[in-house]
């Protein structure tokens, strides 16, 4: 893209406003794509920049200098649409420029999980394990009264931390959470719940590679039972519990009764107590003497259960695996 360049002139007294360039003007929304944007200011107006027009949709870096010129990487977000940029140097009238982003549309695992889900960032998908796994062993130690509502199963207790672990975690978080502390882990970076081009529909619910029709077809949606994460949401790492990571999820399946599919959270050592154990954590759901609670049970005590159904061992036919998330799911995993 050839760019020209005029100079700074006055006029009346003021100095004009700075000239802007953007290259490209349109970038992908994978949360990857970037865009230069140049500043033609002098040396001593080092600019101040900030996105005025959608927020969500990318990021923009401390301007730099370069040869006559400021720079600043605009990077992509994962909201497709326009992105405008409001531009202040000291001495100078503010000035915008804008861009355009558009929806990345790829699913390299053809799971039905749209790579702009996808935490591909290690740093992001370690933030992700240790918020998923702290909120929702978080709520073991909540008194029942102080738990969220929703949490009356197994797959509503999945949804709850996977939900809440996407989210920005800033006081007002914590506060909305009924959390006594906020952990000081780094947050995830690629994108914030419900900003995404899904909006607050995390879940896939129905079969088939991710399509842009998906947006609107209803494929996507708040609620799923533990069947649909196992079937829709997850892939499975093996029958094996030293596959296991923070935040990954053991599936059972029992033939008989009202629900037949079951989940617990691998957690892994205790983020809330430290004692060197390796703990699932659960919810029972309800049954007829009551609205269930939730348990968490060590390795030990798991693979001793009285009821051998439940023990995640080779030959337990109800059991069917280690599960990972498919937004973990790194490019080489089929």
């Amino acid at each position: 893209m050839g760019l020209v360049w005029a100079r700074l002139a006055i006029h009346r007294g003021r100095p004009s406003a700075p000239h802007l360039a953007v290259d490209p003007e349109q970038i992908v929304a994978d949360g990857f794509d970037s865009a230069t944007l140049s500043i033609d200011a002098p040396l001593s107006a080092r600019p101040r920049l900030a996105i005025a027009e959608g927020p969500h949709g990318a990021t923009v870096d401390e301007p730099v200098r370069a040869g006559e010129l400021w720079q600043a990487q605009v990077r992509a977000g994962i909201n497709p649409g326009r992105i405008g940029i409001r531009v202040e140097a000291p001495g100078f009238p503010a000035v915008s420029a804008a861009l355009t982003s558009t929806l990345y549309t790829a699913d390299h695992a053809q799971d039905g999980t749209p790579d702009f889900l996808r935490l591909a960032d290690e740093g992001d998908r370690q933030a992700f394990r240790r918020w998923f796994t702290w909120i929702a062993e978080a709520q073991f130690f909540q008194a029942p009264f102080n738990r969220p509502g929703e949490i009356n199963d197994c797959a509503a207790l999945i949804r709850y931390a996977y939900r809440e672990a996407l989210r920005p975690h800033g006081s007002g978080w914590a506060e909305g959470a009924r959390v006594p502390i906020v952990p000081a882990f780094a947050p995830i970076t690629k994108y914030e719940y419900p900003y995404t081009p899904l909006g607050a529909a995390l879940f896939r619910v129905q079969p088939g590679p991710f399509r842009p029709g998906d947006l609107r077809s209803g494929a996507f949606a708040q609620f799923a039972d533990a069947q649909t994460l196992w079937r829709f949401n997850t892939y499975r790492v093996g029958g094996d519990l030293d596959r296991a990571l923070p935040g990954d999820l053991l599936f059972f399946r029992h033939e008989a009764g009202r629900m037949p599919f079951h989940s617990m959270i691998w957690l892994g050592e205790s983020q809330l107590r430290r004692d060197g154990q390796r703990y699932v954590l659960y919810h029972t759901g309800p049954d007829a003497g009551g609205p269930g609670e939730m348990r968490r049970l060590t390795l030990p005590e798991l693979l001793r259960y009285p009821q051998p159904e439940w023990r995640p061992v080779p030959g337990n036919r109800t059991f069917l695996g280690v599960f990972r998330w498919n937004i973990l799911r790194k490019a080489f995993e089929r």
